[in-house]
C-alpha cells in the first residue's frame, strides 16, 4: 500500500510511504511526475538504488517496515529524503573522495550503489544514525526557443 500527502503550495514537501518492498514502479512514477524529460532516466536510476537500499538493506524487506520519502521542488532544486526503519549504517568514505574512488573491488557483489549515487545527485547525505538519506539534484529546464 501506497500513501501519499500532497502539497498544498509549490514550495511546499510532499510525503509518500510504502511498505518495504522491491516493487517499486508505481513509488517511482510519482516522484518522477514533475521531471523533466531529459532527466527522467538517471534520476530514476539513482532513486531505485536509493530505494532499493532502503527497503533490502535497511528493513530487511519487512513488510511491516516503512519507508517513507519527502520530496521538494523548488525552482530548479528537486530534493528528496528517503528513510528506512532500519538499524542505520555508517557509510565507510569519506565525502572529499572522488566517486570513483568509492567503487568496491571488481569481484565485489555489492558497493556499487553508493558511486552511482554520488555520480548521479549533486548531494548525497545520510543522517548521523544511517536511516534517512538525502538527495538532492538541480537541473535546468530546456527553454522553448520560438521562432
Amino acid at each position: 500500500m501506497i500513501s501519499i500527502s500532497l502539497p498544498v503550495k509549490k514550495e511546499s514537501w510532499a510525503t509518500m510511504s510504502f511498505a518495504s518492498t522491491l516493487y517499486l514502479c508505481p513509488v517511482l512514477d510519482i516522484l518522477l511526475a514533475k521531471i523533466p524529460d531529459q532527466w527522467r532516466p538517471e534520476i530514476r536510476l539513482g532513486l531505485q538504488e536509493a530505494l532499493v537500499n532502503a527497503a533490502k538493506h535497511g528493513n530487511n524487506l519487512d513488510p511491516s517496515k516503512q519507508v517513507s520519502v519527502q520530496f521538494s521542488v523548488t525552482d530548479n532544486l528537486y530534493t528528496w529524503i528517503i528513510t528506512d526503519q532500519g538499524i542505520g549504517f555508517k557509510p565507510n568514505y569519506s565525502c572529499s573522495n572522488a566517486p570513483e574512488d568509492l567503487l568496491p573491488p571488481e569481484e565485489s557483489e555489492r558497493g556499487r550503489g553508493l558511486c552511482l549515487l554520488h555520480q548521479i545527485f549533486d548531494r548525497v547525505h545520510w543522517n548521523q544514525q544511517g536511516t534517512q538519506l538525502r538527495l538532492s539534484k538541480r537541473v535546468k529546464r530546456e527553454q522553448t526557443i520560438w521562432r
